[in-house]
């Protein structure tokens, strides 16, 4: 299995990748269909499935569904034109995705949010209808929103096929053992490797081009996270604190009165500012998803601001390192906090951000896995329990806390010498069973835990 560097990090608009992100796509497909049908269409419908029923209004996915079936997408979203968008659809009960022309959608009566036992693919399911002029469906199609935008139909998880699949590449690793044996008989590094790899899908100008972007898009999060000011949407009246954190520890430079573990504060403070930002549903990039988007531009932001080794021509080999642990998680386990809890998402980006920072600080293979495995290791059962099914209570902080996990298992993985007794392919099993044996209540579904015991308004 062949996960692309842009498989594992794309650019969307917050508040997440599964419930927003995904559905979106699932919309945007679904028009394709729709054009290549032979039926004319009059009408769409759209029913939403288990945790996108339960925490869909948190997480925006009705909007997502009626912005993606009016022709939106998530890395070109305008999200002015979507709001204009939006109130005529409400007004006219009717939207014009290109290409299709004037189609009934009434989203009142025509989103349905199904708190029935979800479908039998994934926790999150969503089916999308094409009606004809006496309202009879024309068209039907069941899509499942898998974690960090990734979307496949109902067909398509049940052949378990994929077109990842089936392209070729020089280092076909999958899994970490098979991954470090390469790296043995090749004497290329992972980057190396996974650049190999890239190239032989990409091309060289692509994959240069598009991981300039990533970390362009990255960085202005950060800094848009930084400077707004507010309260979050959405109910909770959450204020937002990374600006507040800036200034202060900015004001505590070059006064001699900082302790050493402020460097902390800096790293949590870059990861809120882009979970804040992904709350408010602003642009980001899933790494791996939206809600654990912070966890590894925060890592970058620190290596590059605090530690003076730091050399930015090192970026396309942290983004291509941390791509491979993702795609080990991704094809071995979950990275959906709806099939395995948190621990699938600031988890696995707390290990991909320690396997890319071991890298750029010079560490053997032996030492990125390491990396990978004590951050991921020490995330093993937490729980997805938002509150009010919004991405921010625990999300925004347990983002700042990822980031720094991340670091410590970095260093302490370049303090060994790569020998270590809990291999990364034994862990990421260990998380996948974890997940299958969690209860539901703690899968996204605002059912359990925090969510239920902090009050919603």
């Amino acid at each position: 299995m062949f996960l692309s560097v842009f498989d594992i990090f794309k650019i969307g608009i917050g508040p997440s990748s599964s419930h927003t992100v995904g559905p979106m796509v699932a919309a945007s497909r679904f028009l394709e269909s729709l054009r290549r049908s032979p039926f004319h269409a009059h009408g769409l419908r759209a029913s939403l499935h288990g945790s996108l029923a339960f925490t869909g209004v948190g997480h925006a996915t009705d909007r997502a569904v009626i912005l993606g079936l009016a022709g939106f997408e998530p890395a070109s979203y305008d999200a002015d034109a979507a709001e204009t968008a939006l109130v005529a659809i409400r007004a006219e009960h009717s939207l014009t995705p290109p290409g299709l022309g004037p189609l009934r959608f009434d989203p009142e009566a025509d989103l349905e949010f199904d708190y029935g036992p979800p479908l039998p693919g994934h926790a999150n399911g969503l089916i999308l209808m094409a009606t004809d002029a006496q309202g009879d469906v024309i068209l039907k199609e069941t899509y499942y929103s898998i974690g960090g935008g990734f979307v496949v139909t109902a067909g398509e998880l049940d052949r378990d096929t994929s077109p990842e699949a089936e392209i070729a590449v020089p280092y076909p690793f999958r899994s970490a053992a098979q991954m470090l044996e390469m790296a043995r008989s090749s004497g290329k590094s992972i980057a190396q490797m996974k650049r190999a790899n890239e190239i032989a899908h990409h091309g060289y100008a692509k994959l240069e081009q598009g991981l300039d972007r990533l970390w362009q898009v990255m960085s202005d999060c950060i800094e848009r996270g930084l400077a707004s000011e507010g309260t979050l949407p959405g109910g909770l009246n959450l204020r937002r604190r990374a600006p507040g954190l800036h200034k202060a520890l900015l004001n505590e430079r070059g006064l001699n009165l900082a302790p050493p573990h402020s460097v902390n504060d800096w790293i949590s403070t870059y990861a809120m500012a882009v979970n804040e930002e992904n709350a408010a549903g602003g642009q980001v990039v899933t790494a791996p998803t939206n809600g654990a988007s912070g966890v590894l531009p925060a890592v970058i932001r620190y290596w590059l601001d605090h530690i003076p080794t730091a050399a930015p021509s090192r970026l396309p080999d942290f983004f291509l390192t941390a791509a491979a642990i993702g795609g080990l998680v991704k094809t071995n386990a979950s990275i959906s906090g709806a099939e395995a809890g948190c621990q699938a998402e600031v988890g696995s980006a707390s290990a991909m951000a320690a396997a890319g920072l071991a890298a750029v600080m010079g560490g053997t293979p032996e030492q990125i896995e390491n990396a990978a495995e004590i951050a991921l290791e020490h995330h093993l059962g937490m729980t997805c329990d938002p509150v009010r099914g919004l991405v921010q209570v625990p999300c925004i902080e347990r983002n700042g806390l990822g980031a720094i996990k991340a670091v410590s298992a970095a260093s302490l993985a370049l303090r060994g010498d790569g020998m270590h007794l809990v291999p990364l392919d034994a862990c990421i099993e260990t998380m996948r069973q974890t997940g299958q044996d969690m209860s539901h209540k703690y899968k996204e579904t605002s059912l359990g835990g925090l969510a239920v015991n902090i009050p919603n308004c």
